[in-house]
């Protein structure tokens, strides 16, 4: 569990919309959080993979969740890049894809403690938060679908 001060960012979503990440984060629902790079070969493909896997475990649940992926590579992670690939996981309207300035991200990624410098050093983690002003669950490492879902099933999903 962690605390974290969601930063005063602007963002690009992957339609292309400039918004304030706290106003996203912060729409009423749980959110799932991911730092994803969309050439990344390794860690993010899996994690985008167990996203999709949780997107289907949610079933008609799916909107009620706000699944967030942010690209930790903003200057080549472009809002139509950022389409192609969530149209590659299968991502619903209730998962999202932001990219922005290298500034933007960069203070995104270091308010939620994941910036290791280089995109090459990104480690996997998810953060969950069940309710605005809850505490975040961090989970290091690869997370499963199911993880996920039993973090979310207190707050809004019936398993």
């Amino acid at each position: 569990m962690a605390n974290y001060r969601v930063p005063d960012v602007t963002l690009v979503r992957a339609d292309g919309k400039n918004v304030q990440l706290g106003s996203e984060l912060d729409d009423g629902r749980p959110v799932v959080l991911s730092f994803i790079y969309t050439s990344c070969t390794t860690v993010c493909p899996v994690t985008s993979m167990t996203l999709a896997q949780l997107q289907d475990k949610l079933g008609g649940s799916r909107s009620l969740v706000h699944m967030v992926s942010i690209s930790i590579d903003p200057e080549f992670d472009t809002p139509a890049r950022l389409r192609d690939y969530a149209a590659r996981f299968g991502a619903g309207p209730a998962w999202q894809h932001y990219t922005g300035t290298l500034a933007a991200s960069q203070k995104a990624q270091r308010a939620f403690d994941v910036y290791r410098g280089n995109k090459m050093d990104h480690a996997p983690v998810t953060l969950v938060r069940g309710v605005l002003g809850a505490p975040w669950v961090r989970i290091e490492g690869f997370a499963t679908a199911d993880q996920l879902l039993a973090e979310l099933a207190d707050v809004c999903i019936a398993k």
